[in-house]
């Protein structure tokens, strides 16, 4: 049976409560120290919002747990994407902080010295060899390392939820990798099955002291849930924090999808939760709502201009929808809706534990 672990927390014991998660689900067992130990982290924004991004008080926890019981080869990984910049990101939602306090170096997927070489999986795969069928890479230091996925919870407008599993789209795919949204729920199952061949243990430790709904990954309302989640069992874990939001797990094509595939447990009512209850928690959260940019994807993802997706993404013009994308969000929404949710949002107990970093 696949366990997760739900742990509630406030800002003065969370580093214990990530610690209390991670041994509940026996991640020594499994967790090979002699491998390298990659530490995925979750860049959604260059800038910090809450829920937003993988937040340093979850991070510090899991290194700090990890250094606890003698993990030595710790490999913080962060990935850019066409519309984000990972430097950026990482200092200023507080991971380079982190990084200096244990003195650990990261690396950043998407530029060298980063090897990334052509990969053939061994097993059949559902659409990501027919959209790359010049081949799949792969960044080199994946194969034989563990991986702990630090994914939040929030909603997200393309998969209703993003978590573990959404989490590996930005280490495994290059920046080609916005050519999978209209494919995007069989391009994650694809991307565990990968992940399944090639590391030796998966981990992921969700925060959700933070909770994001609405139009995420970015657009979002924050909500205080004070809960830090943990499992070996990427299918479980999205499953679990896709029933606090309110949502069936198999509603969601990807969990659905990755539960019949046979690689994680979906059924909520299979999945064993350790550690505090949460019966009858359900958050209510929507992921129906579109921002102006995300209602433009989807109508060149699954509506009228798909005929045109090859054009206006796969082609020399590309760059003008991550123009697009970037004053949207960055020159429009953050400066007259999202700072009002961030300054409300630092003036809370997590805010001010945010600070500290």
């Amino acid at each position: 049976m696949s366990t997760v672990a739900v742990i509630r927390v406030n800002p003065d014991n969370v580093l214990d409560g990530i610690s209390r998660g991670m041994n509940l689900v026996e991640y020594k067992k499994s967790l090979e120290k002699k491998n390298t130990t990659i530490l995925k982290t979750n860049i959604s924004w260059q800038h910090f919002f809450p829920a937003c991004s993988t937040t340093p008080w979850q991070f510090d926890g899991v290194i700090s747990e990890l250094k606890s019981a003698n993990y030595n080869n710790l490999l913080p990984a962060y990935n850019g994407t066409v519309v984000v910049n990972p430097i950026d990101g990482a200092k200023n939602n507080k991971h380079t902080a982190v990084e200096e306090k244990h003195g650990l170096k990261s690396i950043i997927l998407d530029f060298p010295p980063t090897k990334w070489i052509e990969y053939t999986p061994k097993s059949k795969l559902l659409v990501l060899d027919t959209i790359f069928p010049e081949g799949i890479r792969i960044p080199e230091v994946f194969i034989g390392s563990n991986i702990i996925h630090l994914p939040t919870a929030k909603t997200h407008v393309f998969t209703t939820m993003t978590g573990a599993m959404k989490n590996a789209f930005g280490g495994l795919l290059n920046r080609k990798r916005h050519w999978t949204h209209s494919v995007i729920h069989e391009t994650l199952v694809d991307l565990l099955r990968i992940q399944k061949e090639i590391h030796p243990e998966i981990l992921a430790v969700t925060d959700a002291t933070f909770a994001g709904d609405g139009p995420g990954p970015r657009a979002m309302q924050w909500h205080i849930k004070n809960l830090i989640l943990v499992s070996k069992d990427q299918v479980a874990i999205d499953a679990v924090c896709a029933h606090l939001m309110g949502f069936d797990p198999f509603t969601i094509k990807f969990i659905k999808l990755a539960h019949d595939e046979g690689l994680g447990c979906g059924d909520i009512n299979k999945i064993q939760i350790v550690g505090d209850s949460i019966n009858n928690e359900k958050w209510n959260f929507n992921s129906g709502m579109d921002t102006l940019a995300s209602k433009g994807q989807k109508m060149i993802y699954w509506g009228p201009l798909k005929k045109l997706e090859k054009i206006l993404l796969q082609s020399p013009i590309v760059p003008w929808s991550f123009w697009a994308s970037n004053f949207y969000y960055n020159t429009y929404w953050m400066q007259f809706i999202g700072k009002k949710r961030v300054n409300l949002a630092m003036k809370t107990e997590w805010g001010e534990l945010f600070r500290q970093y």
